[in-house]
Protein backbone atom coordinates (compact mmCIF):
# COMPACT_ATOMS: atom_id res chain seq x y z
CA UNK A 1 0.00 0.00 0.00
CA UNK A 2 1.09 3.29 -0.88
CA UNK A 3 1.07 6.03 1.65
CA UNK A 4 0.92 9.95 0.99
CA UNK A 5 0.96 12.83 3.78
CA UNK A 6 -0.39 15.84 2.39
CA UNK A 7 0.95 18.87 4.02
CA UNK A 8 -1.22 21.81 5.96
CA UNK A 9 -0.27 24.21 2.53
CA UNK A 10 -1.64 21.17 0.56
CA UNK A 11 -5.03 21.28 2.69
CA UNK A 12 -5.38 24.74 2.40
CA UNK A 13 -4.58 24.55 -1.84
CA UNK A 14 -7.64 21.67 -2.03
CA UNK A 15 -9.90 23.74 -0.55
CA UNK A 16 -9.52 26.72 -2.45
CA UNK A 17 -9.37 24.97 -6.03
CA UNK A 18 -12.59 23.13 -4.40
CA UNK A 19 -13.95 26.56 -2.97
CA UNK A 20 -13.33 28.09 -6.49
CA UNK A 21 -14.48 25.95 -8.81
CA UNK A 22 -18.44 26.55 -6.73
CA UNK A 23 -17.67 30.13 -6.68
CA UNK A 24 -16.51 30.32 -10.10
CA UNK A 25 -13.33 32.38 -9.13
CA UNK A 26 -9.76 31.59 -9.82
CA UNK A 27 -8.15 29.94 -6.95
CA UNK A 28 -5.72 32.35 -6.07
CA UNK A 29 -8.99 34.50 -5.15
CA UNK A 30 -10.43 32.06 -2.50
CA UNK A 31 -8.23 32.88 1.16
CA UNK A 32 -8.60 29.22 3.37
CA UNK A 33 -8.56 29.37 7.61
CA UNK A 34 -8.17 25.49 8.90
CA UNK A 35 -9.70 24.98 12.42
CA UNK A 36 -9.29 22.11 14.50
CA UNK A 37 -12.08 21.98 17.78
CA UNK A 38 -12.62 18.82 20.03
CA UNK A 39 -16.71 19.09 19.32
CA UNK A 40 -16.60 20.27 15.86
CA UNK A 41 -13.73 18.83 14.44
CA UNK A 42 -11.73 19.59 11.26
CA UNK A 43 -13.58 22.76 9.93
CA UNK A 44 -12.46 26.14 7.57
CA UNK A 45 -13.79 29.15 6.36
CA UNK A 46 -13.30 29.96 3.14
CA UNK A 47 -13.39 33.82 2.12
CA UNK A 48 -14.04 35.25 -1.31
CA UNK A 49 -15.05 38.77 -1.84
CA UNK A 50 -15.84 39.33 1.66
CA UNK A 51 -18.08 36.51 1.75
CA UNK A 52 -17.51 33.42 4.12
CA UNK A 53 -18.29 29.37 3.58
CA UNK A 54 -17.94 27.04 5.86
CA UNK A 55 -16.42 23.77 5.60
CA UNK A 56 -16.53 20.44 7.93
CA UNK A 57 -14.91 17.59 7.47
CA UNK A 58 -16.98 15.42 5.08
CA UNK A 59 -16.35 18.93 2.79
CA UNK A 60 -12.13 18.64 3.84
CA UNK A 61 -12.12 15.27 2.31
CA UNK A 62 -14.57 16.02 -0.76
CA UNK A 63 -12.06 18.91 -1.66
CA UNK A 64 -9.12 16.67 -0.82
CA UNK A 65 -10.19 13.76 -3.68
CA UNK A 66 -10.67 16.60 -6.13
CA UNK A 67 -7.09 17.61 -5.51
CA UNK A 68 -5.98 14.29 -5.56
CA UNK A 69 -7.78 13.64 -9.14
CA UNK A 70 -6.99 16.99 -10.84
CA UNK A 71 -3.36 18.03 -9.61
CA UNK A 72 -2.07 14.55 -8.45
CA UNK A 73 -3.81 12.73 -11.13
CA UNK A 74 -4.25 9.69 -9.26
CA UNK A 75 -8.02 8.05 -8.13
CA UNK A 76 -9.01 9.49 -5.48
CA UNK A 77 -11.68 7.04 -4.79
CA UNK A 78 -9.30 4.40 -4.10
CA UNK A 79 -7.31 6.32 -1.62
CA UNK A 80 -8.44 6.21 2.24
CA UNK A 81 -8.23 9.81 3.30
CA UNK A 82 -7.73 10.85 7.30
CA UNK A 83 -7.43 14.02 8.49
CA UNK A 84 -4.57 14.77 11.56
CA UNK A 85 -3.87 17.58 13.64
CA UNK A 86 0.05 17.45 14.11
CA UNK A 87 1.78 19.10 17.03
CA UNK A 88 4.19 20.48 14.07
CA UNK A 89 2.65 20.86 10.99
CA UNK A 90 -0.36 21.76 11.73
CA UNK A 91 -3.36 19.78 10.03
CA UNK A 92 -2.43 17.21 7.67
CA UNK A 93 -3.59 14.17 5.68
CA UNK A 94 -2.79 10.68 5.91
CA UNK A 95 -3.65 9.07 2.32
CA UNK A 96 -3.14 5.48 1.44
CA UNK A 97 -4.03 4.32 -1.88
Amino acid sequence: MEKLILSEQEIVNALCLFHAKFKNVQPQDVEVELMYDDDAGFTAEAYVNGQMDLYNTVNFITAIRLYIDEQLNRDSMSARIVLDLHDEEGIIANVEF
